[in-house]
């Protein structure tokens, strides 16, 4: 095990540089200029040169690329060229609202679709079944922002039961937290309970067919029995790899549900530094999106010892 772990923690540098590179150049290359930008449109050509000059941006790419990875190394990610603040200072600020989001939206998911897609597997062809993957399709069907304007429209603004937009931190009491969170967490665990409900009723379904399930069945085990201790848990492994990427593919959901509920996390933040052309601010939190998604994938490959003890690495 701690062999498999060294080999996985070492397997992810190689990783982080190729997306580093890759999205050093594809900032580079693409059309645009953040000194044109900061010095707005009544700047002369010698002002644009000067902020130019004064960000780095004058020195060729393979220059700038290995001064920003050293900075990266020694624990800088630069400094925003429009918040004129620390990277990391502005990822700290914006840290609390997306993680709080990330993590209502992926237990609501799971909390729902897990017992759907047992419920759904146990009732093969009844209405539960045809219910659920009608709902499937309807979920990856709507996008996300289309999605969200209407439950907006609906539940507050018609029904008043839920804030519009913006955000309460946690510290300003959990009430106000969660009522800011819930209507957007809920916009965005829609596709994700499609997803891992149609995963979960296939693996249990396959599962209910084996031999041990019929022989549990045989002893007289009630069926809630049967379903949970034995066709769900051998059906874990499938599940639990599909739930890391919904966890992963949050990234993209939280881009676009903070920017419809106006909440200042790091999506937000990434949009905001795209419009402005703030080339450290959309490295470093890429940078950190992909951090975090290859550390969701390890976790994923270390969870399939405990819910199979069979496999070994």
């Amino acid at each position: 095990m701690l062999a498999f772990l060294a080999r996985r923690l070492l397997s992810t540098l190689p990783v982080l540089v190729i997306v580093s590179l890759l999205v050093f150049l594809m900032l580079r290359l693409t059309p645009g200029d953040p000194a044109a930008v900061l010095a707005g449109d009544a700047a002369s050509t010698e002002q644009i040169a000067q902020i130019r000059t004064n960000l780095g941006l004058d020195r060729s790419i393979p220059e700038q690329y290995f001064l920003w990875a050293g900075q990266v190394l020694s624990g800088d990610l630069g400094q925003s060229f429009y918040y004129k603040t620390e990277v990391t200072t502005l990822i700290g600020q914006r840290l609390e609202p997306t993680l709080s989001l990330a993590l209502i939206t992926i237990t609501i998911a799971v909390l729902v679709a897990v017992p759907l897609g047992v419920l759904a597997a146990w009732r093969f062809g009844g209405l539960l079944d045809r219910t659920l993957m009608g709902f499937s399709v309807l979920g990856f069907s709507i996008p996300i922002f289309v999605l969200a304007y209407l439950l907006i429209w609906g539940v507050s603004l018609k029904l008043g039961w839920l804030p519009v937009q913006g955000y309460r931190r946690f510290g300003a009491g959990v009430g106000p937290w969660f009522e800011h969170l819930l209507l957007p967490s809920i916009t965005l665990s829609v596709i994700y309970i499609a997803l891992i409900a149609r995963v979960t009723r296939a693996s249990v379904l396959e599962t209910l067919g084996e031999d041990y399930i019929r022989t549990a069945r045989a002893k007289g085990l009630p069926e809630s029995t049967v379903l949970m201790r034995h066709a769900l848990a051998n059906a874990a492994v499938p599940i639990a790899t599909v739930i890391g990427i919904g966890i992963a593919l949050l990234i993209g959901g939280v881009v676009v549900t903070e920017s419809v509920y106006a909440i200042p996390g790091l999506g937000r933040l990434t949009v905001d530094a795209v419009l402005a052309r703030d080339f450290p601010t959309i490295q470093g939190v890429i940078l950190l999106f992909s951090f975090v998604y290859v550390a969701v994938n390890l976790l994923v490959d270390l969870s399939y010892v405990f819910f199979d003890p069979r496999i070994r690495y």
